[in-house]
């Protein structure tokens, strides 16, 4: 709950023929990456998208929209991870982007999934901020630098157990790192992985 421009960050399941009804948001930047099976969303606007497990998505809410989410499976679970990000600039046009990205790629390095800029990888956002997913061997380490010095980090382990800048971390933990430039990482168990998030504590 609220890392700076961060407000949310939800970890949910989904059974299936399950889902989330109707709900309002309001200028909000809204990624979400399943980790398990295939996620519909349908909005007020008559949209409706499938984000598939290996993709990821951003939507672009102004005042106005509903959104509602979906396991229209018949027997797999749908798992996934979804921000809520406070844009620098409000009432900006609706918009959906999505994008696959390759698992093997985040193999003990981190996998960039967002940016502030539409010519960089993964899909953009209104907003000063990178985020990077990673899947590590045990015992492995890595260091990862702010793209922004302005910036600050908030980790967030999905799988597995690890630890962060000498804190011990387990599965579904969440650390919040501030005025520290370099985040140093070691998996202490197999197949760990991470969502690394860099955002502003402060709107400009």
């Amino acid at each position: 709950m609220r890392f700076g421009v961060l407000p949310v960050l939800t970890d949910d399941t989904v059974d299936p023929g399950k889902g989330f009804g109707t709900y309002p948001h309001d200028n909000m930047k809204t990624p979400s990456i399943p980790l398990e099976g295939d996620l519909e969303n349908t909005d007020n606007m008559g949209n409706t998208a499938v984000i598939r497990n290996g993709d990821v998505q951003v939507m672009s809410a102004v005042t106005g929209i509903r959104l509602a989410e979906y396991n229209r499976g018949k027997e797999q679970l749908v798992w996934f991870l979804q921000m809520r990000v406070l844009p620098i600039k409000r009432d900006v046009t609706p918009r959906y982007d999505q994008v696959p990205l390759k698992a093997g790629k985040r193999h003990n390095t981190p996998q960039q999934s967002r940016s502030p800029n539409a010519s960089e990888k993964g899909v953009w956002i209104h907003q000063n901020a990178w985020f990077h997913l990673g899947s590590f061997d045990k015992d492995f380490r890595a260091t990862h630098d702010l793209k922004d010095k302005r910036n600050d980090m908030h980790v967030f382990v999905f799988i597995g157990d690890s630890t962060g800048n000498g804190i011990a971390l387990n599965q579904r933990d969440g650390l919040g790192v501030q005025k520290a430039p370099t985040l140093n990482f070691t998996a202490n168990s197999e197949g760990g992985q991470v969502l690394l998030m860099e955002v502003l504590i402060t709107l400009p």
